[in-house]
């Protein structure tokens, strides 16, 4: 499976435990297309906007158009990255565009202390 940087899937993420982000929801896809060989993926995982994600520097707002594939205004949870087999994978979506994938990647890097 082809799986790229700055893509949105969605993914199957159960099993968790506790208050980890669960149930087949979209991701985006953040890990560099250069790394590994395994067939694993870091993600970020998609949830419904609510507006009192507007404090968190972790949570970035994504409204949905035609690229993106979503179809409410959602929220990438940057605090909730995870690494996943594409065997978690069902399709497609979309993708962000390449300034949204910045602004994911600043907010990775507040989350870090980078």
């Amino acid at each position: 499976m082809n799986v790229k940087r700055g893509e949105i899937w969605l993914v199957n993420l159960n099993p968790t435990l506790g208050a980890e982000i669960q149930k087949t929801r979209p991701v985006v896809v953040v890990n560099s297309n250069s790394i590994g060989v395994l067939p694993i993926r870091l993600v970020a995982p998609i949830t419904e906007w609510k507006d009192y994600f507007l404090g968190n520097i972790w949570h970035v707002k994504l409204e949905p158009n035609s690229a993106n594939g979503l179809t409410k205004p959602s929220a990438v949870d940057t605090l909730q990255l995870r690494g996943i087999d594409t065997l978690r994978f069902i399709r497609k979506l979309g993708e962000v565009s390449p300034q949204m994938m910045k602004a994911i990647i600043v907010a990775i890097t507040a989350v870090i202390q980078y």
